[in-house]
């Protein structure tokens, strides 16, 4: 009984231990790329081409992705912050009991939050620059924390149709 304890603690501590290495890799390299274009393109504005349907351009965003509640005022750096500590702090605490695929899609979403909660606390806006665009249509810019989340989104959603098909069967 008490090894099945300890392998419990030692299994629980390696996933705490997994989630916190890809949340930190996501953050830290989030806040790097972020510094970098702050310095590169931001001061003075510019923007660069990188490839024929890939730009970085500099972009405040105020709200959420795609500049949604962009002019919700103070209440929405503050809501989204909030939103995004609390987020990411259950994600690590419920990560242990989640799905293989899971785990490795919360990490990604609650470094990216975190990255932008940063944004949102160091400036009262989110450093986007990443522009996707073809034949004159542009995706909304984004960065590192975005795409992380939205991979992350993407692996939880794809988690649960795969569960359900496989409970089908």
């Amino acid at each position: 009984m008490t090894k099945d304890i300890a392998n419990s603690r030692t299994m629980l501590r390696a996933l705490r231990l997994r989630f916190c290495a890809i949340f930190l890799t996501v953050l830290i390299a989030d806040q790097v790329t972020k510094q970098i274009m702050l310095a590169l393109i931001f001061d003075p504005p510019r923007w660069i081409e990188i490839a024929a349907i890939l730009n970085f351009v500099p972009v405040w965003n105020r709200g959420m992705s795609f500049g949604m509640l962009a002019d919700g005022g103070i209440l929405v750096p503050i809501g989204l912050t909030s939103l995004a500590i609390a987020v990411s702090a259950w994600l690590f605490w419920m990560a242990p009991g989640f799905g293989r695929m899971q785990r490795l899609a919360a990490p990604l979403i609650a470094g990216g939050a975190i990255g932008n909660a940063i944004d949102r606390l160091r400036f009262g806006k989110v450093v986007d620059f990443i522009d996707v665009h073809y034949a004159g249509w542009h995706w909304p810019a984004f960065n590192l924390a975005d795409a992380a989340i939205t991979i992350g989104a993407l692996l939880w959603g794809y988690s649960i149709l795969r569960e359900q098909e496989t409970s089908r069967k």
